[in-house]
Formats: C-alpha cells, structure tokens, sequence
C-alpha cells in the first residue's frame, strides 16, 4: 500500500487533484484524514477509545492492506451537500470580496500518512470549511451562532495540515430566507490543540502500524498456483 501511495504522490500533485476523484481517493487512500478526525479522538465516558475509533482503524488497516479505499453510502442530504458546495463557495466569496482556491488533498507536513480536504484556501493565511445542512440544522448553526462542535476538530486538523492561521465555517441553505442562507464563523489557529490532535493521530497510526504487522505476519502472502 505505501508503495503505491508514494507512486501516486511522485506522479501528481495532491494538491491540485480534484476532491472526489478515483485518483483523490487513491491519494487519501490508507491515511487518516481531516473528516474523520472526531472517530481518532473519539473516547468514552471511562476515557477508553470508542468503538468509531476501533472501526474507522479497521478502515484505515483494511485500506494499507489492499490499495482499494473505503466505499460509504452517500444518502440523499449528503448528495445534497455535495452539490450544493460550489454555490455555497461562490456565495462565501461573494460576501467576502474574496477569491477562494479548491484544493484537492494536503499532506501533514511531518505525519505523511494522514491528510486533510480543505473547502479552499483563502488568502496566504485562511481555509474554508463549507457544510451545506439539512434546514433544521442550518437553523440550529444560526441560532447557537458559533461552529457545531463536531466540526471543530475537523478544522482545526485543517489547519495543522496546512500551517493556515485561520479557518472560516460555512453553514450555507438555498432554500431559507436570503439573508439567513449564508452563516460565516472564523476559527483561528489553536497551536495547543493541535499538538493534541498530533498525539492522537500518531497513536492511532502507530495501532495501524502494528496491526498491519500483525496481520502480515500471522498471514504471509501466498503465490498464486500457475
């Protein structure tokens, strides 16, 4: 698996791949990644890892061992989100008198096998993170009028990956009133947090790591009878 990940990273640039192609897929492929940071950290009451944690690892094991990324249902408000992402973009920077970049996949700069999916690049400094919601869900974004807690260490993640000093949360509804469509929240950059979130995943890597070991030892690779 490393090794076809290192051919794709030595023949494109992560980067610049589209998000939701077969090759961005290829390239997140085996690494831990921004939108599933909350099943790393994810613990119980007792401070035990949960069991989101335990399968999002099986995820990540099974992917190293084989080369095929993960396949997830996508329900019909995720397809929504999906599609609504680009109009949702164009109205951020219409907001912000700004020029918002897609990017396609960032690489921690010192944990190779883990990345993140920014929403854009905004500015030298800034990130994007959009979600476009179920109404009722918008509504309570607007209500609290800060960013949902299970997105902040998406964001933050973003951030570590990048070196970007700040992130912008977008909760963005078509179909709400027109100045209650487009919500704006700024995150910067918690320097504290994220060596955390680096403990973490290091850790959750290292339990990869050994798992795969494990496995390849206990079930060594058979050649195929001509």
């Amino acid at each position: 698996m490393q090794e076809l990940t290192s051919s794709l990273n030595d023949s494109v640039s992560l980067l610049a791949l589209e998000q939701g192609t077969p090759e961005w897929k290829m390239g997140r492929c085996g690494k831990a990644t921004g939108s599933r940071i909350n099943d790393v950290v994810a613990k119980i009451r007792n401070g035990q890892p949960s069991a989101s944690r335990a399968t999002y690892m099986g995820e990540i094991v099974a992917e190293q061992l084989t080369g095929i990324p993960t396949e997830h249902y996508v329900s019909t408000p995720m397809q929504f989100g999906t599609e609504t992402e680009a109009e949702a973009r164009a109205a951020y920077a219409f907001e912000r008198l700004t020029v918002v970049k897609k990017v396609g996949l960032v690489v921690h700069p010192t944990i190779k096998m883990s990345a993140a999916s920014p929403d854009g690049y905004v500015g030298e400094d800034g990130l994007i993170e959009i979600k476009c919601p179920n109404t009722a869900t918008h509504i309570e974004t607007l209500r609290g009028r800060s960013v949902p807690g299970k997105y902040a260490c998406q964001m933050q993640w973003g951030m570590a990956c990048s070196g970007r000093r700040w992130c912008d949360f977008v909760s963005y509804d078509p179909r709400m009133p027109k100045h209650m469509r487009l919500y704006i929240f700024r995150v910067v950059r918690d320097n504290k947090r994220i060596a955390e979130l680096e403990a973490e995943v290091q850790a959750f890597l290292h339990e990869v790591d050994a798992q795969v070991a494990e496995l390849t030892r206990l079930y060594p690779a058979r050649e195929e009878a001509a």
